[in-house]
């Protein structure tokens, strides 16, 4: 049976991003006592990442016939609309801060997935900011990332 890039290269894609992203967890420092506290999250999505992709590359049964419909090699502008909006979303936070920038990838976000309603997209991008800020950075205590340009935390004194 020939490989089907259209499961394999996702799945290979959320290993390779999970190592990767484990890795990069690593680099957190513990607290001062020593716990692992800023770096139990990131961890813990890197590992379920690395889940993820295995699950994926594990051999599934196939249905031979609707296998034959799908294209071996196919451009997927989803994931590479995606990946975009995760490099400009790490660019707009250095510039902009994390509200702000938040605030402008979520919608772009929602509207890639199929959310097309305007009040809906406008709604995610007042109110997902405001809910990872208060999970994030009251919750759990870890320290948002500030904009160079302009930072929204630098006027409501977050």
């Amino acid at each position: 049976m020939p490989c089907n890039l259209y499961r394999t290269g996702p799945a290979v894609a959320l290993v390779a991003t999970g190592a990767a992203a484990v890795t990069a967890s690593f680099w957190i420092p513990l607290d001062y006592d020593g716990s692992m506290s800023a770096r139990v999250f990131p961890l813990m999505s890197a590992v379920i990442l690395l889940f993820l992709g295995g699950l994926m590359l594990w051999p599934a049964k196939t249905n031979a016939k609707a296998e034959a419909n799908v294209s071996q090699v196919r451009i997927l502008p989803g994931p590479l609309m995606l990946l975009g909006l995760v490099v400009l979303y790490i660019w707009l936070i250095s510039k902009l801060g994390y509200l702000v920038s938040t605030g402008l990838v979520t919608p772009a976000t929602l509207w890639l997935f199929g959310i097309r309603r305007p009040a809906g997209l406008a709604f995610a991008a007042l109110a997902a900011p405001v809910i990872f800020h208060l999970i994030f950075f009251k919750a759990l205590g870890v320290f948002p990332p500030y904009g160079k340009w302009f930072d929204l935390l630098d006027l409501i004194g977050g």
